[in-house]
């Protein structure tokens, strides 16, 4: 590239001209729907009767989100890792969603126990085979049930999952956090204006409530926790309030992002995200 000062006023007021061009492409770039902010939409598994329609909306508007899997019933009578939904899966990887581990068998944590002299975990689990039943795991074996939702996600969409975990429920201890970072994994919660209420009484709150709520307290920096489906939920929150929710954040001038691009969880990643 030649030199500006060879080329007298001329050349440097093209150059100058090119400078305030390429940055105002890459404010618009970075400043889509204004960015005044950022949100983290996070969605969790469930019966996954929502999911094609979440998926629509999410490329309709453009969204990338981080989806924390575990291995739950859906209303087709199989489970949300199965093969069936495997191409679901993979689409969503395509279009640059992220992933997460939610425990393979969508396992609540109860308690923590001595065991051994150890510190072990009361557990019960919502899915798999023994779904409704309370025992007790090991670190390690509450470990092999993030892991092995995880390596599920690897099967399946050929991403490496990110390092991260939510505990169902958001049910944890400092224990069980602890041993779940000694495996390798960070547990995310949710904002508390994130909640978004879709595992709510639909009939004590409503849909239109809801949104109203989350347009009027989600802010910069929170992130957002809905479901791939409530089996308990009468009025199901997605069909009425998810595209309505993005296009109200957005013309607040936030920007949708996913949990590989959030500051307390970008630099536990090994590398750029494929």
């Amino acid at each position: 590239m030649r030199r500006a000062k060879t080329h007298g006023p001329l050349l440097r007021s093209s150059v100058a001209l090119v400078l305030i061009a390429a940055s105002a492409l890459s404010t618009g770039a970075r400043a889509q729907n204004g960015c005044k902010g950022a949100v983290y939409l996070t969605f969790d598994t469930g019966h996954m009767g929502i999911a094609p329609l979440v998926a629509q909306v999410l490329a309709r508007q453009q969204v990338r989100v981080t989806f924390f899997a575990a291995d739950e019933r859906t209303q087709d009578g199989g489970s949300s890792l199965d093969e069936h939904w495997a191409p679901w899966w993979r689409a969503r990887a395509a279009e640059g969603h992220e992933f997460a581990s939610h425990t393979l068998h969508h396992t609540y944590w109860q308690a923590d126990v001595r065991q051994g002299g150890a510190t072990a975990f009361r557990v019960k689990p919502s899915a798999g085979p023994r779904a409704g039943q309370s025992f007790t795991l090991t670190p390690a074996a509450y470990c092999q049930q993030i892991d092995a939702a995880a390596q599920r996600l690897r099967d399946i969409t050929g991403r490496e999952p990110l390092p991260l975990y939510r505990a169902p429920g958001g049910k944890t201890s400092p224990a069980l956090l602890a041993a779940a970072k000694r495996c390798g994994y960070t547990h995310v919660g949710w904002s508390s204006a994130g909640f978004l209420g879709d595992e709510l009484p639909s009939d004590s709150h409503p849909n239109q409530a809801l949104l109203a709520r989350s347009l009027r307290s989600i802010g910069d920096g929170d992130i957002l926790l809905a479901h791939l489906g409530i089996w308990s939920r009468k009025d199901p929150w997605a069909p009425a309030v998810l595209e309505p929710l993005i296009e109200g954040l957005k013309a607040r001038g936030l920007c949708f992002r996913t949990l590989a691009e959030h500051p307390a969880y970008a630099p536990l990643l090994s590398g750029p995200r494929p």
